[in-house]
């Protein structure tokens, strides 16, 4: 499986992080994987199509906002919440907090 380009920790930006973030499918992608850590493509996309689903990841993984590995046929996600914060310090903390109604 080809792999979309991931960018270093000092290479992420953040107007490609808002826009990443801007989403509220990716949003809740990055919220649940903040919580449950690791998780499958598969596990994340409920009810969306395949093709929807990829592009959301791919756009999360070339943001800088997730990593994919390959676990035989299986692509799990994992937040990178170390380099985010490295970067962009409090960023996560604000985005993560769920917003009172």
């Amino acid at each position: 499986m080809r792999h979309a380009r991931l960018p270093a920790s000092d290479e992420i930006a953040l107007e490609d992080v808002f826009h990443a973030l801007s989403d509220p499918f990716r949003l809740e992608v990055v919220r649940r994987l903040a919580t449950e850590g690791e998780a499958s493509c598969q596990a994340l996309e409920g009810d969306r199509p395949k093709s929807s689903v990829s592009h959301h990841f791919r756009v999360l993984r070339e943001a800088g906002l997730i990593r994919t590995r390959n676990e035989g046929a299986t692509r799990m996600n994992a937040l990178r919440h170390e380099d985010i914060n490295r970067r962009f310090p409090g960023l996560l903390s604000c985005v993560l907090a769920k917003q009172e109604d």
